[in-house]
Order: structure tokens, then C-alpha cells, then sequence
């Protein structure tokens, strides 16, 4: 659900009687300030770029090259999900293990 959508079923409730004003206008002030804004030139596909620019092969995280453990770091996911996906796609597709081994050759280490 959008930012938009959450105020607009928040203030559908405001107006049902089920918040109250003060109630309303917290839970509004919650909603915007856990939402991150981007401004200028970063807006749109810079939040990708420079999520893409972190990313990097993990040392804590890791198996046999750490490209699962900094997908998860990145992505937000558990890093065995990714293991599961590179695990399937080798498997049914016959090409995860291409991307995992371009991956670890070309994405730097973390430091």
C-alpha cells in the first residue's frame, strides 16, 4: 500500500469516528516520518543505483563467494533465500550458477 493510500484510509477513518483528531494526526506524523523521501536528482532510479553501488560480497556471510550474504544485506532478505534461488535457477534453468560465478568475479569484496 502506498503512502498516499495509508493516509487516505487514515483519514476515511478520521472521518468515521473511529480516530479522533489528535489520533489522526500522529499517526499521519508516523506514516511521513518513516517514509523515506528522495528530493532532486536522486529521485527514481538513483535509489537503485546507489542501493546497487553497496553492494558488495560478504565475509561474515558466506559460503563459497558471499554474493548470497551481500544480496541479503542489500535486499533486506535472509541470505539462504538467495542460496534457495541460485540453487533453483542452476537446477530448472541451468544458468544461476553463470550469474553466481560473474557475480563473485566481478562485485567487489567488503572491506
Amino acid at each position: 500500500m502506498s503512502v498516499s493510500e495509508e493516509i487516505k484510509r487514515l483519514h476515511e477513518l478520521n472521518q468515521a469516528g473511529a480516530l479522533s483528531d489528535e489520533e489522526f494526526a500522529r499517526a499521519k506524523q508516523k506514516l511521513l516520518d518513516t517514509t523515506p523521501v528522495s528530493l532532486g536528482k536522486d529521485s527514481g532510479s538513483g535509489d537503485f543505483a546507489s542501493e546497487f553501488n553497496r553492494f558488495r560480497r560478504s565475509r561474515a556471510d558466506r559460503w563459497l563467494g558471499g554474493i548470497c550474504g551481500g544480496l541479503g544485506k542489500v535486499s533486506g532478505m535472509e541470505s539462504w533465500i538467495w542460496r534457495l534461488v541460485f540453487t533453483l535457477f542452476t537446477i530448472c534453468f541451468g544458468f544461476g550458477l553463470v550469474i553466481y560465478l560473474l557475480l563473485w568475479i566481478f562485485v567487489p569484496d567488503e572491506t
